[in-house]
């Protein structure tokens, strides 16, 4: 068997997080997701595995090579995206009968694989109370349809992972172009299912769908919620670490330092003195986290500076950013509604009363920026002393 990671999308709906890394390697507790996905399928015993690459797909080669643990890896690269089912068809170069085939922008727990990987053909499915925004899987035990986005339903959804034989490829190839204009995967399997049986795969484990950038925030919330944790760097006097904290080697948490679990902080950090870290922030490798500075519930990746004065929540703060001396990121509207953004050129209710910021990477802020509920600001910004910021900020900005 071989498995086969769809990892080639441009990821338009996780801007600004898109804007300088394709979607697979978004960090999720500090590794990227493909990463979660490639050792859930090293752990199953799968020793040949193909990646899908399209956008920015070359940092995904460049970073894992050839060989992940022990299996060895290889990468196609899908020139013009039409749909998941011209996506899954790249897998039937290679010669093997049968195929793990994986979404590559999914979260699951390992034992995802154990059962599906028992049956000859099957689509795994999770429990969902609200199951319009996926493909709510019709049947019991055997597969009868995929219904696509059915508003108001519940039950047990697509959840991005399939086995199938090679005979699969023939029935992609007969798909006609839908009404957006792609090849769906989905039209396949059902054409298939009529004629063969499609073992449907009951899972109750942790599964996340990260399809938008605050989405990251949630599924940081559960992995937290099921992470182990050891300190391994240096705890100063005066430090106080409640709850599940993990920290990493070389991290120094400085004297008068305050910190809530679950947390989870990367290598060669600095923490303080006097920094206040609260419940579900994960912050990545060589950050620094200052004195007098407060961030809750947010997602802090790689060298980014939060050095002195400042209070972020409910954020994603992307690499190499640098906030100056008392930027501040409001996460609460003042009526405490739902807080709403603009999604390619769509106004979404992201279900959330509580949202700050979603930043790129390489964004700099002067002193004393403002930076309002939801906005969304693109890589490479540059926001000037006591600017206010507010909506979508293209990227390679300035702001005054």
């Amino acid at each position: 068997m071989r498995a086969f990671i769809l990892a080639a999308g441009d990821g338009t709906r996780m801007w600004p997080l898109t804007d300088t890394r394709p979607k697979p390697l978004i960090p999720l507790g500090n590794k990227p997701i493909i990463e979660h996905i490639l050792d859930a399928v090293v752990d199953a015993g799968i020793g040949d595995i193909s990646i899908l690459i399209g956008y920015e797909g070359r940092q995904i080669a460049e970073k894992y090579g050839h060989s992940y643990k022990g299996a060895t890896l290889d990468y196609v690269y899908q020139e013009v995206r039409r749909g998941t089912g011209d996506a899954v068809l790249h897998a039937s170069k290679y010669p093997e009968d049968e195929f793990l085939i994986i979404n590559g922008d999914l979260y699951f727990e390992k034992s995802a694989l154990s059962e599906i990987l028992k049956h000859k053909n099957a689509v795994l499915g999770v429990h969902m109370e609200n199951a319009e925004f996926y493909g709510l899987l019709i049947g019991d035990d055997m597969l009868k349809e995929i219904r696509e986005k059915a508003p108001g339903s519940s039950g047990l959804v697509n959840a991005g992972v399939y086995v199938f034989n090679r005979e699969i490829f023939e029935y992609v190839k007969r798909v006609r172009l839908s009404p957006r204009g792609e090849i769906e995967f989905t039209d396949a399997i059902n054409m298939f299912a009529r004629e063969h049986d499609v073992r449907i795969v009951h899972y109750d484990g942790l599964w996340l769908d990260i399809g938008m950038p605050w989405h990251l925030l949630d599924a940081t919330h559960a992995y937290l919620d099921k992470t182990e944790c050891k300190i391994e760097g240096e705890i100063e006097d005066n430090v106080v670490l409640r709850g599940k904290v993990c920290v990493g080697e070389g991290t120094r948490v400085m004297s008068g330092t305050y910190i809530e679990g679950p947390v989870l902080i990367g290598k060669n950090c600095k923490i303080g003195p006097n920094a206040y870290i609260r419940p579900y922030t994960v912050i990545g490798d060589n950050c620094h986290i200052g004195n007098s500075c407060e961030v809750k519930a947010s997602v802090i990746m790689n060298n980014t500076k939060i050095p002195h004065f400042n209070y972020v929540g409910d954020s994603v703060i992307g690499e190499n950013c640098n906030l100056g001396a008392g930027t501040k990121v409001a996460n609460l509207r003042l009526d405490e509604k739902n807080i709403r953004v603009v999604v390619k050129n769509k106004l979404i209710n992201t279900g959330r009363r509580k949202l700050g910021v979603i930043m790129g990477d390489n964004v700099h802020t002067g002193i004393n920026v403002c930076i309002d509920v939801g906005s969304m600001i693109g890589a490479n910004v540059a926001i000037a002393p006591g600017a206010k910021v507010k909506g979508i900020i293209a990227s390679k900005s300035r702001v005054y």
